[in-house]
């Protein structure tokens, strides 16, 4: 698998909250030859099944991106709008940006607005329309628009907007194309409406019902300029096996042995503590009775801006070790209490 040319397809993809199916189209088109099962649920998630007799093990990259939704058409042909997911307004103001029809605009902001305290109320969409009328042709209220940037490599690492999940969409499907046959039940879940609550994955989850899920997802990198160290994990320094963040903290045997599976396979590991934000491992966990929750993290710049940026050789170890999971041997564990250990 060509990995720049498939994430160059998945980026470009369209995919905000709640209208992921491109996204999962191309998925599906990539993942067929290497699993036994596709289905798709009512919320929109792809899971894809490769059977086993073993214990249920479920990883949810999620489809879904963050972007604007139109809120208002005002007398001169602006665009307001509202955020899906974790928009910043300061980061997206003049970026380009494409609806699904494909119409294309520059994020602006109200002439008035304070820059130093702009918020998403105060951004307009300029598609180049002189009127209402003009721009009620265009697009419609409820429309969402996405990032219009590119996707290049730079010295080792990549830039692309939603890198925060396609890069795990990618790291799915490359660890899937390498599987043999395994013991262990494995669902590879491409979840839905993460950025709007993690929603997918808690339908999935509940219908799947795993002895194990691991989240595959971005952490913010803590090598950016001017860190705040809100994250541990650094871009070069490996797969970042999750400990915790704001809405898990992961089962520590888990996170004991995905990094022991990294030292025995020889794949770069760091351990990812998380003081913003979450992953899907968090509805994963409260699942029915509880599940082993862990999560596998590709560190990440710039997260939730237009421009985010991973390390190529983080994205391999996070292939190696999702792939090697999914082969090791786990004990299975159904019934609260009974407990069960990775081994």
């Amino acid at each position: 698998m060509d990995m720049m040319k498939v994430l160059t397809r998945l980026a470009v993809a369209f995919g905000p909250s709640g209208a992921e199916s491109e996204v999962t189209s191309v998925i599906e088109e990539l993942a067929r030859d290497h699993v036994d099962e596709i289905s798709r649920d009512t919320l929109g998630n792809l899971i894809c099944h490769k059977k086993g007799d073993g214990p249920r093990v479920m990883f949810s990259a999620h489809a879904d991106s963050i972007g604007l939704v139109v809120t208002h058409i005002d007398e001169k042909g602006f665009v307001h709008v509202g955020a899906l997911g974790g928009v910043g307004a300061k980061d997206v103001i003049y970026t380009p940006v494409r609806f699904q029809n494909g119409v294309r605009g520059l994020v602006c902001k109200d002439g008035g607005a304070d820059h130093d305290k702009l918020s998403v109320m105060d951004l307009r969409i300029d598609i180049g329309a002189a009127s209402e009328d003009e721009a009620k042709k265009l697009v419609q209220i409820g429309d969402a628009a996405v990032y219009d940037a590119p996707t290049y490599p730079a010295a080792g690492r990549v830039v692309s907007p939603y890198l925060d999940d396609r890069i795990s969409c990618l790291i799915l499907l490359m660890a899937m194309e390498r599987l043999e046959k395994t013991d262990n039940d494995l669902y590879f879940v491409f979840s839905a409406q993460e950025e709007v609550g993690c929603r997918g994955a808690k339908t999935a989850a509940w219908a799947i019902d795993p002895d194990y899920g691991v989240a595959v997802d971005v952490t913010c990198a803590d090598d950016e300029p001017g860190s705040k160290h809100q994250g541990s994990s650094v871009c070069g320094k490996g797969a970042a096996v999750k400990v915790m963040d704001r809405l898990t903290i992961c089962t520590p045997e888990l996170v004991e042995k995905l990094m022991s599976l990294g030292k025995e396979k020889g794949i770069a590991v760091q351990r990812d503590v998380l003081q913003v934000g979450g992953t899907d491992a968090g509805p994963i966990q409260a699942t029915r009775a509880g599940v082993y929750v862990g999560g596998i993290s590709i560190p990440c710049r710039y997260v939730h801006t237009p421009t985010e940026m991973v390390d190529l050789n983080d994205v391999q170890a996070c292939v190696d070790l999702v792939a090697a999971f999914s082969a090791c041997g786990l004990e299975r564990h159904r019934t609260a209490g009974q407990g069960g250990e990775c081994k």
